[in-house]
């Protein structure tokens, strides 16, 4: 706010004075007011709030003391939560009833303003002890109440004789109840920092929860894996040993999404680069020496479920590449992914092997593989394309996406697949 101006000289609030000084005495309390309410809206602090509507209010009324009394309701009592001119130890402190018996304590009850202008011969009141300590001989006193529930009481003291007039009423209450708005607006932005505060608290508890789950995901099917290779190698039937073993595969790509998410500060969304980067050198640690397994994936950040079905499909495609693209067990496979367009990733999986048989259609095909590679990029929203390269096959999968932010989280795969 501006710096204090004094009211014109020789003009007691509580006598008049001339016309004019009067005028100029009402303006100067009607420009305080407006001042201190841009102040209120420039504040975030409460005490500085409070405070510095003490010192305007008893600028306005041209007195020394001026206090503003919150009520605690637990204790049915005032404390003294900002003021100017008293003793040390009496702001922040000191606390007076809020019974009907004292002047503050009538108005906060009642709602009613209450002028004493003759604390000493006052009949209707006790004078409180703060009063008395500092030679209070009259006071003027207003509740602040807002929309919700009161505050507390704005109260004028003034150690000289004279009388606080309805007009100081007028001034004094207009002030508080802009007051109250403020303190209002102040009491729902703390409500909303405090939610805001449980919520982020509630989000972190989830996450970390989140990861003790993955961990635990993760351990399991590691167990199941392990289960799944000690039956393959007991099985003495070629057909069931490659079938457990194309099981524990797939146990282990998703087991591989739960190992980097319990890993990692942020469960909803994965690189998808390192992820997919991760799967095949578990891939590619598995075929034979003369084979390769190459992967260049786009920088992306994909949501967790998109993860999941994606390295399935990788996990298939490799699979038969190795196992069907090179019947001498040597050649090279390829895994890429790629921006096709704003809004749609493209994968590719390639070989440089012997193509597809003749009448190849994958819409016909009974294989547990085909039907999983198929099932799954219906479920990311698109649908797989095998092309003979002659010599080699390449299988494409373009789906839309859209790329997760890690501070905003991953949005909803239904979305995302839409």
């Amino acid at each position: 706010m501006t710096a204090d101006r004094s009211m014109p000289p020789g003009v007691p609030m509580e006598q008049g004075g001339g016309a004019a000084e009067q005028l100029a005495y009402r303006l100067r309390q009607q420009e305080l007011t407006a001042e201190f309410g841009l102040f209120a809206l420039r504040t975030r602090v409460i005490d500085t709030l409070l405070q510095e509507a003490t010192r305007v209010c008893a600028q306005g009324l041209q007195s020394r003391y001026c206090k503003i009394m919150e009520y605690l309701p637990a204790e049915h009592q005032f404390v003294v939560q900002a003021g100017i001119g008293w003793k040390p130890g009496i702001v922040g402190i000191a606390k007076t009833g809020a019974d009907a018996a004292s002047p503050s304590g009538y108005a906060f009850q009642t709602g009613q303003p209450v002028i004493s202008n003759h604390l000493g011969g006052e009949s209707r009141f006790r004078t409180p002890k703060v009063l008395e300590d500092h030679g209070i001989q009259r006071a003027i006193n207003v509740i602040i109440r807002g929309e919700g529930e009161p505050f507390g009481v704005l109260e004028v003291d003034s150690p000289t004789e004279g009388r606080f007039t309805e007009a100081d009423i007028a001034f004094l209450q207009g002030f508080a109840n802009l007051l109250g708005g403020a303190i209002d607006r102040h009491r729902k932005e703390e409500e909303l920092q405090q939610t805001e505060a449980r919520l982020r608290q509630a989000l972190a508890h989830q996450e970390v929860l989140t990861r003790e789950i993955s961990h635990r995901v993760k351990n399991s099917l590691s167990i199941v894996a392990s289960l799944l290779n000690m039956q393959g190698d007991m099985a003495t039937d070629p057909v069931l040993r490659a079938a457990l073993g194309d099981a524990r595969r797939r146990v282990l790509t998703i087991a591989t999404v739960h190992d980097r998410l319990w890993r990692t500060d942020e469960v909803q969304v994965l690189d998808l680069a390192e992820f997919l980067a991760e799967l095949c050198e578990h891939l590619g640690a598995s075929v034979g020496p003369n084979q390769t397994l190459i992967c260049e994936v786009a920088p992306v950040m994909v949501a967790t479920n998109h993860a999941v079905p994606l390295g399935l499909i990788v996990n298939e495609l490799v699979t038969n590449a190795f196992k069907y693209a090179y019947p001498d067990g040597a050649g090279e496979v390829r895994v890429s992914v790629t921006r096709e367009e704003p809004g749609r990733l493209r994968l590719e999986v390639c070989d440089s092997g012997v193509g597809l048989p003749a009448g190849f259609d994958p819409s016909r095909s009974k294989s547990l593989g085909m039907t999983v590679i198929t099932g799954l990029g219906r479920q990311l929203g698109g649908q797989p394309e095998w092309q003979d390269l002659q010599p080699g096959t390449r299988v494409v999968l373009a789906f839309p996406y859209r790329e997760a932010n890690l501070r905003e989280g991953a949005e909803d795969p239904d979305t995302l697949s839409s």
